[in-house]
């Protein structure tokens, strides 16, 4: 093999200039390890985080620019061994696109709108096309175009208190970036209809079930001990008639004790993360919850996080 210093570089950009012109994405590099927990000497992951908590990591115009190149980064980096890709904070992965941006910028703008589809085409074309195992790591909600970036990775492994589902149907967007194409693949064709046209959002638990998932993780703690998510039915697989109940939401007084439940004071002061994940809001609030800070514009820059830092999210491995 030729010398270092003389490999070409097949991005597509300058590193140093990616950095700088994209915005609403972190692109961090952390150590691998082997199954003993070991580190791998000169082997990294890379983290690919969607940076809009207030707005529930919904995707604007630059931040899919950003994401497009965070993958290529990814995928051509020769000491990444994989990638994680994932939201800020406990609330959601990614609630598709942003509401905000959409509606003052492509409402009435059909054809800007036409070349924004492009782009949001390639973003899924770059997640499918990167040369490393992609993980999807759900820390909330994954809902309408969010679920599609979601199913363009190879792997999911998601807290237990997520939610999946579309949205776009219910607000006249038809679910082309992938919903149509992956669904009936994945969880059959009468399933994926019903995704697409109820929009009726499903557990964790459920997704595991139908084999949209590879795995869940446990995100409550009571009394010190993992429990899994009390809002759903998690202790039997079909109910009294034989139908699939596992992941199911409780109803009645099974789901009042199971808010209880979400809602008893943890270490710290802090509440589980059900209270702001599972309110019977589901995909019919999602457009409200995105444009109730409507006056705020993702946070950060499109930069390599600083070494070692760690975030404060659910699902730390």
């Amino acid at each position: 093999m030729k010398d270092a210093s003389h490999i070409i570089s097949h991005d597509l950009i300058p590193e140093t200039l990616r950095t700088e012109i994209a915005s609403g994405v972190l692109y961090e590099r952390r150590p691998a390890r082997t199954p003993d927990g070991q580190v791998a000497e000169g082997l990294f992951n890379a983290w690919i985080t969607l940076d809009n908590p207030r707005q529930y990591n919904s995707y604007t115009t630059e931040m899919v620019k950003s994401v497009i190149l965070a993958f290529r980064a990814a995928s051509n980096a020769r000491d990444v061994n994989a990638v994680v890709f994932t939201g800020t904070g406990d609330k959601a992965f990614c609630t598709g696109g942003n509401t905000k941006e959409y509606a003052e910028y492509y409402a009435g703008n059909p054809q800007e709108y036409r070349q924004y589809i492009g782009l949001f085409n390639d973003m899924v074309s770059a997640i499918l096309a990167c040369d490393k195992p992609v993980i999807c790591r759900v820390n909330g909600m994954r809902i309408g175009g969010g679920q599609e970036i979601g199913m363009a990775c190879d792997f999911t492994v998601a807290q237990d208190l997520a939610m999946f589902g579309q949205a776009g149907p219910k607000h006249g967007s038809a679910p082309i970036g992938g919903a149509t194409d992956f669904l009936p693949v994945i969880v059959g064709a009468e399933r994926a209809m019903g995704a697409c046209v109820l929009c009726e959002p499903f557990s964790a638990h459920a997704a595991l079930a139908m084999g949209m998932i590879t795995d869940i993780a446990p995100a409550l703690k009571v009394d010190g001990a993992f429990v899994p998510n009390p809002l759903v039915v998690t202790d039997r697989m079909v109910d009294e008639f034989g139908r699939p109940c596992l992941g199911a939401r409780k109803i009645g007084a099974a789901l009042a004790e199971g808010k209880a439940r979400c809602l008893e004071p943890q270490q710290g002061g802090r509440t589980c993360l059900a209270r702001a994940q599972h309110d019977d809001r589901g995909s019919r609030g999602l457009h409200r919850l995105q444009r109730r800070h409507e006056g705020d514009r993702p946070r950060g820059r499109f930069r390599e996080a600083a070494p070692g830092a760690r975030s404060r999210d659910s699902l730390e491995r």
